[in-house]
């Protein structure tokens, strides 16, 4: 028996025989009742708990169900040492072919040493926010804590869709968070569509800048028109197919329609944003309700009274606490706000997440074992990831770079769309163009939509004083140009576009870079400065291309300039703008908002 059958069976809640030690800052197991297990009485006073890793599984070894008797074994051997548990596992796990086997106590006599109070309160803050996030998508970082609940994930493998490593260093992460319209679990019969296979219902692309200093949700609408391009997805039996791609079809057809998988609207959303998507975290209605139970309730603000009979919410104008039914409707509701559109109810869901956001950061929260154990429990039943991150030792990786992230500084926003011209009385959307490609562009260059003072933006204004001064005219620029890029021809094309629609006759096609390079750059002497500034302003080139020499040019010596992956075509401007468009919609994490 597990220790949450165990403890149920007496009367005990699992999580309340986790007590706090505030002398250590761990969490020590307190048990009463041993169950009948000779190996399991409780640990004295002050004794730290191990650093245990690795879900408990059944004795079938399977994800949910069959018998949990003898489930309690021996701790897995592949623990990575990581960050130490504030919540740690139970101390002995069964492995799902291996023996029985005892983790051993900290020596008796040996004092912990007291973690500073201000990291745990991190960490603690970090959990609750992030169990928010899980609700319709904007989660990982409470598993670090709760890897023991390993065995409730369901793993989907997207191939070369996603990251194989769980983030890289020196780059920004982009989780794509996707909430299905499947039916699954009791009590859902009477939401979404009957019969679907589940399809891309809400999407949020979740971008954590590289500096881990600020975060941009950017909701997707379900009903964009769109290219769904052809992706490979893996089969039960192993095997691999290729799915065709579809041209003009709704966004959420990119996941289920066709025996598409997530890998395949991680794909569409590459397509769309240029953004490379790392992760994918996938939800159902069940989290909704659940998790939404599991805090307490989430306080939302209605200006209006409520009435809707698709959704079945039915509330009074003013504040409430709502959870299970009520939070799902909630978040489901799209006839009782603004337009009675997609996209209205797009703007509750960020305001709803906003709200759990906030409600997961009260002492009340953060300072309860038993809430912090029942949403993790509920949050990893209702959650399916891509292998890159399906274990918990790299959620547990993950989570430590995201709790980096000041929650004052999660941004929420909506792909700019327009209605589709296409149809008569419109249903769907397609991009705006002039807004979306900006706010795109703002995204790929990793710039934040909060203002944010980091050590990164100081180096990116110094950066950016190298295009401020005097320019040369065109026809005393000389470049020589470089295709380090994905683009073939973007040397030969640019040199005809620098000398028939800029006036830089000057400009040489110096075909392939040796190497390819990720990013545009543009090399030139102290004494080029001004050619520079003027080449830079012609491409639209960001501060960071600029890389300023030490040595004078002599003579008709050449700029060098190398095309990136970032080149997107002749007269495109690489750099994406300084602030964002106006009249992008715009929502912040830390600000509560009543729905109208």
């Amino acid at each position: 028996m597990d220790a949450q059958s165990r403890g149920r069976a007496d009367g005990i809640d699992p999580a309340d025989q986790w007590v706090l030690n505030p002398h250590t800052g761990d969490y020590e197991l307190r048990l009463n009742h041993s169950g009948g297990d000779s190996g399991e009485s409780s640990r004295t006073s002050g004794a730290r708990v191990p650093n245990s890793r690795g879900p408990a599984q059944d004795s079938a070894g399977g994800r949910r169900g069959g018998s949990r008797e003898g489930r309690r074994g021996p701790a897995r051997d592949d623990r990575d040492p990581g960050p130490r548990r504030d919540v740690p596992g139970q101390r002995s796990r069964r492995s799902a072919n291996g023996p029985r086997d005892q983790e051993s106590s900290a020596p008796a006599g040996r004092r912990s040493r007291k973690a500073p109070k201000a990291r745990r309160k991190k960490v603690l803050l970090w959990t609750g926010g992030t169990m928010a996030f899980v609700l319709v998508g904007l989660s990982v970082g409470g598993y670090a804590l709760y890897q023991h609940f390993n065995g409730n994930l369901s793993t989907v493998d997207v191939g070369s869709a996603g990251n194989k490593n769980v983030f890289d260093n020196d780059a920004p992460v982009n989780i794509l968070i996707i909430g299905t319209d499947k039916r699954t679990g009791k009590g859902n019969e009477g939401y979404g569509d009957k019969g679907s296979v589940g399809h891309a219902d809400t999407n949020i692309l979740f971008h954590v800048s590289e500096d881990r200093t600020n975060a941009t949700a950017l909701s997707i609408p379900r009903d964009l028109i769109t290219d769904i391009p052809d992706c490979k997805t893996t089969q039960p039996d192993g095997s691999e197919k290729i799915i065709r791609g579809t041209r003009n079809v709704r966004f959420n057809q990119s996941l289920g329609q066709e025996g598409r998988n997530a890998g395949c609207t991680m794909k569409t959303v590459k397509k769309i944003t240029g953004l490379k998507v790392d992760h994918f975290m996938m939800v159902d209605f069940n989290a909704v309700k659940e998790l939404s139970t599991a805090v307490g309730g989430v306080e939302i603000c209605l200006a209006k009274p409520v009435k809707d009979p698709d959704s079945h919410l039915n509330l009074p104008a003013g504040e409430h606490r709502i959870q299970g039914e009520d939070a799902l409707a909630f978040v489901r509701t799209r006839h009782s706000f603004g337009n009675h559109g997609d996209l209205d109810r797009i703007k509750i869901q960020q305001q709803f997440i906003a709200s759990m956001i906030r409600q997961m950061q009260s002492d009340d929260t953060l300072t309860s074992p038993t809430k912090l154990y029942k949403l993790a429990d509920a949050a990893t039943k209702a959650l399916t990831v891509d292998t890159g991150i399906g274990t918990g030792t790299k959620l547990a990786s993950l989570a430590q770079e995201l709790s980096k992230v000041n929650t004052k500084n999660i941004t929420f926003t909506t792909v700019p769309v327009l209605d589709n011209p296409a149809e008569k009385t419109p249903v769907t959307v397609v991009l705006n163009p002039p807004k979306s490609d900006a706010l795109f562009a703002m995204m790929r260059d990793d710039t934040s939509l909060t203002e944010v003072k980091s050590k990164k933006k100081a180096a990116k204004s110094k950066q950016d004083a190298l295009l401020k001064g005097p320019k040369a005219a065109a026809a005393d620029v000389r470049v020589d140009v470089y295709n380090g890029g994905k683009v073939p021809g973007a040397a030969q094309t640019t040199v005809v576009w620098l000398q028939n629609e800029q006036g830089v006759l000057k400009s040489t096609n110096k075909a392939n870079a040796p190497a390819k390079v990720a990013k545009t750059t543009l090399e030139y002497a102290p004494n080029q400065a001004d050619q520079a500034r003027a080449l830079a302003a012609m491409m639209g080139l960001p501060g960071s291309a600029m890389k300023k020499g030490t040595t004078d040019a002599e003579g008709l010596q050449a700029m060098v300039l190398t095309l990136g992956d970032d080149f997107k075509g002749a007269g495109i401007p690489i750099t994406g703008p300084a602030k964002v468009p106006d009249d992008i919609q715009q929502a912040n994490a830390d600000k509560a908002e009543c729905a109208k």
